[in-house]
């Protein structure tokens, strides 16, 4: 996992920007779906491409299990963006986005607290290398 002071590319960089957009307009305390669906909305306009509740299979011994993991949004196909609106993330949190991260191969993830503010102490960065 990279530290969050790392130099963000540029596709987390406009996720993020455009979640702290929409933290300002609508305020910190709405329910996952509804900054959810304006954050997809908002990478959109951006012209990324996001897949909403995106399925996350697990696979184990060659079988492949599909049990109803669903990231919130994946964008371009290369960042995982969890969720939550939560007095204060824990552990869990962390081991769901990693876990999410290492099953559907995607390097990087974001799991954005938008109950946090501001929003950017809500932020955390997750990078998988591909080689680990």
């Amino acid at each position: 996992m990279r530290h969050p002071d790392e130099t963000e590319d540029p596709v987390t960089k406009e996720i993020i920007g455009r979640a702290i957009k929409i933290q300002r307009v609508l305020g910190p305390r709405l329910l996952e779906s509804v900054y959810e669906y304006f954050l997809a909305h908002e990478l959109r306009k951006a012209g990324l491409t996001v897949v909403k509740q995106a399925p996350i299979s697990v696979v184990y011994d060659g079988i492949k299990l599909d049990i109803g993991f669903r990231a919130d949004l994946i964008v371009n196909s290369e960042v995982i963006v969890e969720i939550k609106t939560m007095q204060k993330l824990e552990p869990v949190h962390d081991a769901q986005i990693l876990s999410y991260l290492r099953f559907a191969e995607i390097e990087r993830g974001l799991l954005i607290n938008f109950h946090a503010y501001p929003l950017k102490d809500g932020i955390k960065r997750f990078s998988l290398t591909k080689n680990a």
